[in-house]
């Protein structure tokens, strides 16, 4: 868990910049996001092949535009 002291005559705002860069560092907001939601395997395995293919086409034509 994400823990920030704030110190000496330190700022909310700043103090608050910290937490949140802390939490970003951690991947805690990525894990709640990964557990708010069950997918079964096969879903789970469709979705990453989907983000593949997604990944693949992307790929393809940029390479045809740098051309």
């Amino acid at each position: 868990m994400a823990h920030v002291t704030v110190k000496e005559g330190e700022s909310f705002e700043s103090a608050l910049r910290r937490f949140k860069r802390k939490v970003q560092q951690e991947a805690i907001i990525k894990d709640i996001k990964r557990h708010a939601v069950y997918l079964k395997p096969g879903e789970r395995k469709r979705l990453k092949i989907a983000q593949a293919h997604k990944r693949m086409r992307k790929r393809i034509k940029r390479e045809i535009s740098d051309l």
